[in-house]
């Protein structure tokens, strides 16, 4: 029987190279939960607590993960045989409503811990016997909102020169149409580009999201409430424009929701969102056996964060790009080393023949950038350092 040993949370601070805005705000610095684990074997690894700071993409913030970490999901965790990580989740959840971002930073670490002791890749593990796990991955960007339509257009331009093969722009109320026009200008007919409105519309707005169906965009992202399949199957029956739900999608329950009602016909898998890797894999696996493709996207995460990211996006479905920006996207340094990075093709390369991760903690940043720290075991249930 495999058990944790030893959790150690941080916080870091780090700064993005620039401002990234969304309809719901503007990030300047990411509050990063981090957990190291120890698990009986004396095997180690980092996972990553994807909660934002602001209680706007979900209910989940990093004060509330941190809070819901220490006093039941890590506890519970070490009560707990971690050899089979896909039984982690269903024990998690017994008795602790939501909270999946928490949940995900501790199951997901399993999984990684997993692959650890089995000497293989994260990647090898999540595809099990799964055909078709992918050593590429293609990459998508995801731009924020920009004050004008110049501005975004510039931006989408860049994108595209170095690489990037689907372009995702940023919308909310008054600030969409015109932008997304001047974007299908300058990049084309062929280019690959979507919008994501992070649940900014409502259904009195149906009429004018129609207009986004002239200029041929892979997808619209969760254009209404996180909490809403019935009216997105409403809008979704007026638009040419495949729906991709996101936030709404926390479970594989709620993925079946969506499927059977025609709430949308793309789905955002994001780990942290669902869960962690249980469910993830299951959205998956329930998607491909209705053709809904799927893609992963991102939460700025670190590149800790992001080596989960990049292991799940290489299973079969994930036949969409996903936003799997390389480090210098968003951090003048990354907390990981090598630094992921993306070749002039627009691929991020899986490390399938690294164990683990597949990149190397810098623990002298992380020292650098951490503001909070606290150590949880089953002996003490939570020593301060």
């Amino acid at each position: 029987m495999t058990r944790l040993d030893r959790v150690a949370l941080r916080e870091i601070r780090l700064p993005l190279k620039e401002p990234f805005r969304i309809s719901s705000g503007v990030v300047t610095e990411r509050r990063i939960c981090l957990l190291e684990l120890r698990d009986t074997d004396g095997q180690t690894t980092w996972a990553e607590c994807v909660a934002g700071e602001q209680p706007n993409y979900s209910a989940e913030t990093i004060d509330t993960a941190w809070l819901a970490l220490r006093e039941w999901i890590v506890p519970r965790a070490f009560d707990s045989d971690i050899g089979d990580p896909a039984r982690l989740y269903a024990v998690l959840s017994r008795g602790v409503c939501g909270h999946n971002m928490a949940k995900a930073a501790v199951e997901m670490g399993c999984w990684a811990l997993a692959a650890v002791r089995e000497g293989v890749s994260l990647a090898r593990v999540l595809g099990g016997t799964r055909e078709g796990t992918r050593a590429a991955i293609v990459t998508g960007i995801s731009l924020g909102i920009q004050a004008t339509p110049a501005e975004l257009v510039e931006r989408a331009l860049r994108a595209r020169a170095d690489g990037f093969r689907k372009i995702k722009l940023k919308i909310a109320p008054g600030m969409d149409v015109p932008f997304v026009a001047a974007v299908r200008e300058a990049l084309g007919p062929d280019a690959a580009i979507m919008a994501d409105a992070n649940s900014s519309y409502t259904p009195a707005d149906a009429a004018h999201l129609q207009a986004l169906d002239r200029y041929g965009l892979i997808m619209i992202e969760q254009p209404l409430a996180r909490d809403d399949l019935l009216r997105h199957a409403a809008l979704q029956r007026l638009l040419a424009t495949p729906l991709c739900l996101d936030e709404s999608i926390t479970d594989v329950d709620r993925a079946a929701d969506m499927i059977e009602l025609g709430a949308g016909r793309i789905i955002n898998i994001k780990p942290g969102r669902v869960g962690g890797f249980a469910q993830a894999l299951a959205i998956h696996d329930l998607a491909a056996q209705h053709g809904i493709p799927v893609w992963c996207g991102g939460m700025l995460e670190s590149g800790v964060g992001r080596a989960y990211n990049v292991a799940l996006a290489s299973l079969p479905n994930f036949s969409l790009p996903s936003d799997l920006s390389p480090s210098s996207r968003y951090w003048e340094r990354d907390v990981v080393t090598p630094e992921w990075t993306m070749d002039a093709d627009g691929l991020v390369h899986v490390p399938l023949d690294v164990p683990g991760l597949g990149v190397a903690v810098d623990m002298d940043r992380i020292d650098y950038l951490t503001v909070r720290r606290q150590v949880l075991s089953p002996r003490a249930r939570a020593v301060a350092a």
